[in-house]
């Protein structure tokens, strides 16, 4: 196309307005690279759809650890207050559960036997330490392991608190528990080297030769006035409950995904959907 003799009109110059040479391709080539491929957008709701599947149901777990924590506090409150029963007695033993017997205020008479007491390490609201499962042969003839209380390091030989190893016959009241069987978080006992990293009932029954042992130990209560031998009292029976918080956020991750997955499908809906040349 000419205009005046030896001017040549630019191909941009159509009707009177000038367009950048080459524009309209352009537009075309954006819109062309913003479609997404229809596997693409298909993979894309598969994982948006995993992962709010995945969240919710990390949210119901939350609702439901929940509900399973308020009926261990309701439990353990209405238990830790009520009056001291007899430690059960050998004819008990099958019965007894977490959901029964744990946290329950029991009392025994009998004698400790001093000589087969064992460390176990703690950590506790007093320090780094060890608790002092001492065996307490009962006076109605079975064996039970009482977690006498707390030590530091520096107590954890007896002969430097000899006024705290009780001796004769005595009554021990306290609450039950039941056993830790193989250890704590990457940390297994190793009985050969008598290091007991939890209250593993029957192992240490073993190592200490205690055949008639009960299945649960005693958490004894703190002794009054305190003697400088094992703090006892120390067991927790305050539980956090932040479940409804972790279900939240759960449940709000799962929004979000579903919620970007929605804004990424309606941007290639306009995309695919916009008059040719035009570019959002």
């Amino acid at each position: 196309m000419t205009g005046s003799p030896g001017t040549v009109m630019s191909p941009g110059l159509i009707d009177g307005e000038r367009h950048p040479a080459g524009r309209g391709g352009s537009a075309d080539t954006a819109v062309a690279v913003g479609h997404r491929s229809s596997w693409l957008l298909a993979l894309l709701v598969i994982i948006a759809l995993i992962g709010a599947a995945g969240f919710t149901a990390l949210g119901i777990w939350q609702i439901e650890r929940r509900a399973w924590k308020r009926d261990l506090i309701a439990r353990v409150e209405g238990r830790i207050h009520a009056p001291a029963v007899t430690a059960p007695g050998p004819a008990a033993w099958p019965q007894i559960s977490i959901a029964n017997d744990e946290y329950r205020r029991v009392t025994a008479k009998g004698e400790f036997l001093n000589d087969r007491e064992t460390l176990v390490q703690a950590v506790t609201a007093l320090g780094g330490g060890y608790w002092v499962l001492t065996p307490f042969r009962t006076a109605d003839g079975f064996t039970v392991l009482v977690n006498r209380g707390f030590v530091p390091p520096e107590l954890r030989d007896p002969a430097t608190r000899p006024t705290g190893q009780v001796g004769g016959e005595t009554t021990v009241t306290g609450v039950l528990r039941l056993t830790e069987p193989k250890g704590a978080l990457l940390r297994e006992n190793d009985p050969a080297g008598d290091r007991w990293y939890s209250r593993d009932v029957a192992a240490i029954a073993k190592a200490r030769h205690l055949p008639d042992a009960a299945p649960y130990f005693i958490d004894a209560d703190r002794i009054v006035p305190p003697n400088p031998g094992p703090v006892g009292g120390l067991t927790v029976t305050a539980f956090s409950n932040n479940h409804l918080v972790y279900a939240l956020t759960w449940f709000s991750l799962a929004l979000m995904v579903l919620w970007a997955a929605a804004f990424v499908l309606h941007r290639d809906y306009r995309l695919r959907h916009q008059p040719a040349g035009t570019i959002n």
